[in-house]
C-alpha cells in the first residue's frame, strides 16, 4: 500500500492545476500508480490518455482546450478555434485547430479532435497571447493575427469566414487597422487583403 501523503499529494495537484498529466506526478516524487488507484476510487477520472482530472470538476467550455494545452504546451490555438475564443464567429468549429512549429508531428488525442496546422518562423511565434483557464495557460493568437491567419489559410476554412472574421473585428473594433496589416506582412498576405483591408477601413 502507498503512503497516503502521495494521495494527498497528487489530489491537491489536481486540484491546482486543474488537469494533471501522470508526467506531472514526477515533480512531487509520487509514483505513477497512485493515479490508477484514486481512479478505481472514483476521485480522479482519465479523461484521456495520460489525462485525469478530480471527478467532481465540472468541465467548462474550455475543457476541450484546457486538454490539448495540458498535454501539447506547444500548440497555439489558431483559425476557427482562435476565432470562437475570441467570439469572432458563428461556426462552432468541429476540431480544435492548433498551430504547430513546422516539422511537428500531429499529437494524438482520443478526444477532442484536432486539426493541426504548421506555421514557420514569426507565423508561428507572433501574436501569441497566453490566457488562463480553469488553472491552465493557453496559447492562442490575437485576434488581428487570426484574422491574418485566416487569409493565408483561407483555402482550408473558406475566404467567407476570413471575411466574416475580419469585417466582426473591424465593426465591433476589436483589432485596428494597422495591427492587421502588421500581421497581413508577417504571414505574407499582404497583397491579398489589401482591398478588403480598404474597404473596411
Amino acid at each position: 500500500m502507498l503512503p497516503d501523503t502521495h494521495t494527498q499529494r497528487v489530489l491537491v495537484l489536481a486540484s491546482q492545476k486543474g488537469m494533471l498529466r501522470a508526467s506531472d506526478l514526477d515533480a512531487i516524487d509520487a509514483p505513477r500508480v497512485v493515479l490508477t488507484r484514486l481512479t478505481a476510487a472514483g476521485l480522479l477520472e482519465k479523461i484521456g490518455r495520460g489525462l485525469y482530472r478530480l471527478t467532481d470538476s465540472n468541465g467548462s467550455e474550455f475543457e476541450s482546450l484546457v486538454t490539448v494545452a495540458t498535454k501539447v504546451p506547444q500548440a497555439v490555438f489558431c483559425l476557427l478555434t482562435a476565432l470562437q475564443f475570441h467570439e469572432l464567429t458563428t461556426q462552432l468549429p468541429r476540431q480544435v485547430w492548433i498551430a504547430m512549429p513546422r516539422g511537428s508531428h500531429a499529437p494524438r488525442f482520443d478526444h477532442p479532435p484536432i486539426k493541426m496546422v504548421q506555421f514557420t518562423g514569426d507565423a508561428y511565434t507572433a501574436g501569441v497571447e497566453e490566457i488562463e483557464r480553469d488553472g491552465v495557460k493557453l496559447r492562442v493568437y490575437g485576434i488581428a493575427k487570426t484574422v491574418a491567419d485566416c487569409f493565408k489559410h483561407r483555402n482550408k476554412i473558406g475566404l467567407d469566414v476570413a471575411l466574416e472574421a475580419l469585417k466582426d473585428a473591424r465593426a465591433r473594433n476589436k483589432a485596428s487597422v494597422d495591427d492587421i496589416w502588421r500581421y497581413a506582412k508577417i504571414c505574407r498576405v499582404a497583397n491579398v487583403m489589401r482591398p478588403y483591408l480598404e474597404s473596411v477601413a
